[in-house]
């Protein structure tokens, strides 16, 4: 059971109804993630238009699906890894086979397999990253403005992964373990 109510829809006023609605709207679904963050239109409105800008970059929804697989494994949270491995499959264009590699930042495709290791050391180290990592993430082709939104989608991700795991929010999607 989730520690935060979820705010259903419905029931929701103001500023929490519009957001909800939009969310609705936009994928057709209401998660439950959404739902718990209503509880505060600003947490809810901050993760809309975070995702919503990263979104519009230039990182494909394959790649930021794997960036969020890889940060949800690493965190633990079974809430965004089940999110995640869903639509990334169905949506995103990944092959089961695909979601479980990233899961432990392994791609057959090397620049993917970067943006991975690159990824995975911006969480390790908790942004404390080294020039070499720069380096070695523009040597195997990434852009300067591929480097910044791989950090932006790592922070967006341990952002939700914080935010299910302090909710407790209920899992309302096929459920995957970490």
């Amino acid at each position: 059971m989730s520690r935060l109510p979820l705010i259903q829809p419905e029931a929701a006023n103001g500023q929490a109804a519009e957001l909800l609605t939009a969310v609705q709207k936009a994928l057709g679904v209401t998660p439950n993630m959404t739902k718990a963050m209503a509880n505060s239109p600003a947490v809810l409105k901050a993760y809309l238009e975070f995702s919503g800008a990263l979104g519009a970059g230039v990182l494909s929804a394959a790649v930021r699906e794997r960036i969020a697989l890889l940060v949800a494994q690493q965190n633990e949270c079974d809430y965004c890894l089940s999110a995640h491995t869903y639509i990334g499959t169905k949506l995103a264009g990944l092959s089961p086979e695909e979601a479980e590699a990233a899961r432990g930042g392994r791609a057959d495709e090397p620049k993917v397999e970067a943006v991975l290791a690159f990824a995975a050391t911006v969480l390790r180290t908790r942004g404390d990253i080294e020039d070499t990592d720069v380096k070695e993430a523009r040597q195997a082709g990434l852009s300067d403005e591929e480097i910044a939104e791989v950090v932006g989608h790592v922070a967006l991700n341990v952002f939700t992964n914080y935010f299910n795991k302090s909710a407790g929010t209920e899992i309302d999607w096929p459920v995957v373990r970490h």
